[in-house]
């Protein structure tokens, strides 16, 4: 990173009409994350002087989203909306007295990296007045396109509808993704007319009137996924898919195994250890760390769990928020755990609900387990000491505590401390009713007949 300052400015007033919803379009996830928090994580990290984000009078709810994800970000209010430029000078008072790369990013634009927007910002740093993000799609289309000089600068930006039969072959299209200086943008903002079919201002403009001073504009490449815009359902899906190779690509170059990549799925957050073993058909929800050489078995499903060294869940675990396994601890097949800890080397293995509980080291907890957690109302803990063993196919009715070495025998329902070494037993004695079943069957039999 170097030491220009920089500033960025999120347009997010559009309506996302397309995408049928009643949720405002920069507010719909990505990896578990909203659209508009991908792009204020990504300016953030250039550790800008100054945010500023561009919302539309129908959607009040986006601004006070943006301030829960950054809480110095400025708000401003474009109504109604008349174009990009119109959108950025909204966000000129939360600019003023700043000097420096402004950044101009969509929240609907979610995947352009910090790699790409630092080289953006360098690029006015070397003297640019405006530094605007190209890509190469595979259809050109619509896209305007980037007219470059014979020295690889910007020469202007031709909009497809105004664009000639030769600037049509162009395939370098804008993004809309920029950087201006900020010098330059306070004085040549307003110059920017409407003088167009839709009678909107337009912030490609810019380059023109920055060429028409002498002042150089460059062209920064990325990728077209980096830049893939979202509109509708459909190019949310491809968004979506784009972040998912991204985080696969990284996790295993950290050091994780997936055994099957494109099955696995991880949010914004998810963290993975080395020497970690992910199996087929697994989903990370918000807020998991996976630490070394832990193994998450197929067809799990974790989400604001953690997940200690050597420690293993699956197949068909679910790791609800709260759960945390301790090191080499072993949660089986079918076992659900909610804001519960499991401690070392303990184990559940099968069919099993432990929520609000804490699970000592080198407990056994055995199959069809459940701790009964609430009563209709509230919600209480059950505490299960070191080296304790629960029978099968028992019920803890919380708040309940069995003590260290304690044992629970099969099928009981504990409704009151059991303390260390005891044994416990809470079911009915088994009785047998001499020829019962016989006389049972001849009956029925007769009856059928």
């Amino acid at each position: 990173m170097t030491d220009l300052k920089t500033a960025a400015v999120i347009l997010a007033a559009g309506h996302g009409t397309r995408m049928k919803s009643a949720l405002p379009k920069v507010m719909h996830e990505i990896g578990g994350r909203a659209m508009i928090a991908h792009v204020i994580d990504g300016a953030a990290a250039l550790a800008p002087e100054r945010m500023a984000v561009v919302i539309g009078d129908h959607a009040p709810e986006v601004g006070d989203f943006a301030r829960t994800v950054r809480g110095d970000i400025a708000v401003a209010v474009q109504a109604p909306p008349q174009g990009t430029a119109h959108a950025v000078m909204q966000a000129l008072p939360a600019l003023k007295g700043f000097s420096g790369a402004v950044l101009v990013l969509y929240a609907d634009t979610p995947l352009v990296t910090p790699q790409t927007l630092q080289a953006l910002a360098g690029e006015i740093e070397n003297g640019a007045a405006v530094a605007v993000l190209g890509f190469t799609p595979e259809e050109p289309g619509a896209y305007g396109r980037l007219k470059l000089d014979e020295k690889g600068a910007l020469a202007a930006i031709v909009e497809a509808k105004d664009a000639s039969p030769e600037e049509l072959e162009i395939t370098l299209c804008n993004s809309g993704v920029m950087a201006i200086d900020a010098a330059f943008l306070m004085k040549r903002l307003k110059d920017i007319g409407n003088d167009n079919a839709k009678g909107e201002y337009y912030l490609t403009d810019i380059v023109a009137l920055a060429r028409a001073d002498g002042q150089p504009c460059a062209v920064i490449e990325a990728d077209a996924d980096e830049v893939l815009g979202v509109n509708s359902r459909v190019e949310l899906a491809e968004a979506e898919a784009v972040f998912q190779d991204r985080m696969r690509e990284a996790a295993m170059a950290a050091g994780a195994t997936l055994a099957d990549p494109l099955t696995v799925y991880f949010s914004y957050d998810t963290k993975l250890g080395k020497d970690v073993t992910v199996g087929q058909h697994v989903v990370f929800g918000p807020g998991v760390t996976v630490a070394d050489n832990a193994e998450i078995k197929p067809f799990s499903h974790l989400e604001g769990a953690s997940v200690a060294g050597g420690a293993s869940a699956g197949p068909f675990a679910r790791l609800r928020p709260g759960a945390a396994l301790k090191t080499g601890a072993k949660v089986g097949n079918f076992v659900e755990i909610k804001k519960a800890v499991i401690g070392d080397g303990a184990k559940v293995s099968h069919l099993s609900y432990i929520g609000d509980a804490d699970v000592g080291a080198e407990a056994n907890i055995g199959a069809g387990t459940i701790t009964c957690n609430y009563d209709g109302y509230g919600k209480f803990k059950t505490v299960i000491g070191k080296g304790a063993f629960i029978g099968s196919n028992s019920a803890l009715v919380a708040p309940v505590t069995i003590g260290e070495r304690a044992y629970v025998g099969s099928g009981s329902v504990v409704t009151e401390d059991v303390a260390p070494g005891d044994l416990a037993l809470a079911r009915a004695r088994q009785t047998a009713i001499k020829g019962w079943a016989a006389r049972f069957h001849d009956k029925h039999k007769a009856r059928k007949k």
